[in-house]
């Protein structure tokens, strides 16, 4: 059983460094990732770029421990990746290209299932859906969600979770332009109440100006690393 609610985000959205270290995957014979090293202050953001197949995916299911890495270290908020794999996952929100909803239940009950899993009140769970633009087919089923609507409630379930560290694979995929702006906020009150942030993205301007630095990755390795405004593009 967590904290409550309060309490716990108290200590989960304040002061969580993110340290890699000549990370490595492999699949088979191909290395997903090599020798991957870069530091994420708490509060801020960090946009991973990178051609499809360099390796973003990879590093953000290695970071949210879906997959254990080959080599090197990662710590999340001073825990060892590999070795405290339950106090990572305490602090990491994973938002992926699978949106992982129950289809037959109503977007309220899929918000209902995760708080009773992570054991923290229903009471944000209608608040999170009028932050998404969701409340008012709060009791509709999933299953006659848009790809944009169910990338809405998958949001709506990361600020319910209130993670210290927020994972977004391709955010603003599956959206129109009123959903980019709804990502931008998002993305912006989750770095003001001090989450710390890792963005895979193919929209290179529009996320630098919500980003702190950026790194480009190819073939699994950092190729450029700087402020997120001197991007190549």
């Amino acid at each position: 059983m967590r904290m409550a609610a309060n309490d716990n985000v108290a200590v989960c959205m304040k002061g969580v460094t993110i340290e890699v270290q000549g990370l490595a995957r492999r699949y088979g014979a191909r290395w997903a990732l090599a020798d991957v090293t870069f530091t994420v202050p708490p509060a801020s953001v960090l946009m991973v770029a990178g051609h499809n197949g360099a390796g973003k995916s990879t590093l953000f299911r290695v970071l949210a421990t879906a997959i254990r890495p080959d080599r090197g270290t990662v710590k999340v908020g001073g825990f060892d990746l590999v070795h405290q794999r339950q106090d990572v996952r305490k602090l990491t929100a994973l938002l992926s290209h699978q949106s992982y909803l129950y289809e037959s239940l109503t977007a309220r009950e899929n918000l209902d299932v995760v708080a009773d899993h992570l054991g923290i009140s229903r009471a944000g769970v209608a608040a999170a859906l009028e932050q998404v633009g969701l409340a008012s087919r709060a009791g509709d089923p999933v299953a006659t969600f848009s790809a944009g609507m169910r990338k809405r409630l998958s949001f709506a379930r990361v600020l319910l979770q209130e993670p210290g560290v927020v994972l977004l694979d391709e955010p603003y995929g599956a959206l129109d332009p009123p959903g980019f702006d709804l990502i931008d906020s998002v993305i912006g009150e989750l770095k003001r109440r001090g989450a710390t942030i890792l963005m895979a993205t193919h929209q290179l301007e529009r996320s630098a100006k919500l980003a702190d630095r950026a790194l480009v990755l190819e073939q699994g390795r950092v190729v450029w690393e700087g402020p997120a405004e001197a991007i190549p593009c």
